[in-house]
């Protein structure tokens, strides 16, 4: 099993943090996203031997400051967006995954609660994560990766979910089994020969679909897809609103 960092974006929206640097790069709690992102991935049994980095936007500087990572190059990047980022990393998902967005902070026992998992495709939900989109202006909760559940069976995975009636925010992290990235790879072909250059979900094309478009296109087609929950214990870093409130963040307030 192999752990894939969804990295190729420039993070326009950091502004000037990301001007030299790759997203994942900026410090938060005082280091570099990825670093903690690491740590997050060594809990849950992974070593760097089996991070695969998908880069694209300064690649080159997260080479040389992590060379003992594999890279993947996602040459499109400024076209596509996380789904077909991932799919980049096809060769490394055969024997199971676990996937993380890279501009995320959380918690390294999430990524043991989802490798513990029996479930074949496995997402992780923060219930509280209504607090953090407090005063988020320049990420109101409407932009949430929202999910609904029976049980821990995901029911519903949307933005457009709303917020009274959302169990949890999908965090960007999520676990397959070889069978779970068995029948991801196969749902992400289907739907490539369908929908390739045309609108897929919410407006959005194939092309700049993002993974929770395919994991709801996959659930309304009958895929069983499960939850693990962390009470808080993860933030993302999209906005320069949010790299200021991350410490806040962090402590709970």
């Amino acid at each position: 099993m192999k752990a894939i960092i969804i990295g190729a974006g420039r993070g326009s929206r950091l502004r000037h943090l990301t001007d030299e640097i790759p997203k994942t790069l900026v410090h938060v709690l005082g280091r570099p996203m990825l670093d903690a992102i690491l740590e997050a991935l060594a809990a849950g049994g992974f070593s760097r031997k089996d991070v695969v980095f998908i880069c694209g936007y300064r690649k080159e500087v997260i080479q040389e400051a992590y060379p003992d990572l594999t890279y993947v190059e996602n040459r499109d990047w400024e076209r596509n967006n996380i789904l077909l980022s991932l799919l980049c990393a096809r060769e490394h998902l055969a024997e199971g995954f676990v996937s993380t967005y890279a501009d995320i902070v959380y918690r390294p026992a999430i990524v043991a609660d989802l490798v513990r998992s029996p479930h074949d495709l496995t997402l992780a939900c923060d219930t509280d994560w209504r607090r953090r989109y407090i005063g988020r202006s320049e990420h109101p909760e409407t932009d949430a990766e929202k999910l609904r559940v029976e049980g821990d069976r995901v029911v519903e995975i949307s933005r457009r979910i709303p917020s009274e009636l959302a169990t949890g925010e999908f965090i960007g992290v999520m676990k397959a089994s070889a069978a779970g990235a068995a029948t991801l790879t196969r749902a992400f072909d289907e739907a490539q020969a369908r929908f390739a250059g045309r609108e897929f979900r919410e407006g959005r094309s194939f092309e700049r679909a993002y993974l929770l478009d395919m994991l709801q296109h996959m659930l309304e087609g009958g895929t069983a897809i499960h939850k693990v929950d962390t009470h808080g214990g993860y933030m993302e870093i999209d906005t320069l609103q949010d790299a200021a409130s991350a410490e806040r963040w962090w402590r709970g307030e």
